[in-house]
């Protein structure tokens, strides 16, 4: 009998073109997926990989394999999730994904709250940029910022939340010492490399037009609270926070509309239910904060 396990480690290994990054993906150590990839090969009496300087390759044999393997997977996942369909109570574990500024800024207090009222319900939270496989069971639920409904793949159930809005935001004192005829420089703070973006050539306040840029979103709020230059935020973020203020003469943008996506059967099972209804209606009574009409402005 060929171990579903051994199969899975393999999978990992195919995909990602070396051990190193299937232990990582599947968080195991190195030995571990070498072991596992031996067993499989001793039962079926073949070589999967060819190891090259580059990584590790499939023989011919390891090609028919992977046919069979993702046929494996495919029929496993639906069993899961057909038996988990029909699970109706409040227990068990729910894996939820959300982009880390909603999860820290904005609905950790609400999924405590959650938490709270359902104890034999175990959270775990995913707080990434990525987007989950909800298909692959990566996740129960995933709150995403959508631009396009139409962009979301038909074998996944979303529920439309409200949409969220940005705006350009500097230090509160950077902007009142940029009044009183400050000649420090105002620079732009990002996250990436796609050049001047164009809200940094909005509004009244000028930058120099050289970029502070700093791949992490929690570091870029803080550069903007230390005055560094001004930078685009969501309007959750930079409204609710006291150092901040927008940049005269700015707009709001549109990221999108806030989804709660599910898949399949897995959409059925009560735990999923009771959060999904819970979130929805925590999201609908943020809508003006998201929007950006929680505050007045001068």
């Amino acid at each position: 009998m060929i171990d579903w396990d051994d199969v899975r480690y393999f999978l990992a290994v195919a995909r990602e073109g070396s051990v190193r990054a299937a232990a990582e993906r599947l968080g195991v150590n190195h030995s571990t997926v070498l072991r596992r990839v031996a067993q499989l090969e001793e039962r079926l009496a073949v070589h999967v990989f060819e190891k090259l300087p580059s990584g590790y390759r499939l023989t011919s044999a390891g090609e028919e394999v992977l046919e069979f393997a993702d046929q494996m997977e495919a029929s496993s996942h639906l069993l899961e999730t057909r038996v988990f369909g029909r699970d109706q109570s409040a227990r068990g574990l729910l894996r939820v994904t959300l982009p880390p500024f909603l999860a820290t800024h904005l609905l950790m207090p609400d999924l405590a709250d959650f938490a709270r009222m359902h104890p034999d319900i175990e959270m775990e939270i995913l707080s990434t940029g990525e987007v989950a496989n909800l298909t692959n069971r990566e996740a129960d639920v995933a709150i995403r910022i959508v631009t396009d409904r139409r962009t979301l793949p038909l074998n996944l159930h979303g529920l439309m939340g409200p949409e969220l809005f940005g705006g350009v935001y500097m230090s509160r004192d950077r902007l009142a010492a940029w009044r009183a005829g400050a000649s420090d420089p105002i620079r732009w703070i990002v996250v990436n490399n796609h050049g001047l973006p164009d809200w940094a050539r909005e509004g009244e306040v000028r930058t120099t037009g050289v970029r502070f840029r700093t791949p992490d979103a929690e570091a870029q709020i803080v550069a903007a609270q230390q005055g560094v230059g001004m930078t685009k935020l969501p309007c959750f973020v930079g409204d609710a926070d006291p150092l901040l203020v927008r940049v005269p003469g700015t707009d709001l943008h549109m990221y999108g509309a806030l989804w709660l996506l599910t898949q399949g059967e897995t959409r059925k099972t009560k735990r999923v239910r009771l959060f999904t209804e819970f979130v929805s209606r925590r999201l609908a009574a943020y809508a003006p904060l998201l929007a950006g009409l929680s505050v007045s402005r001068d």
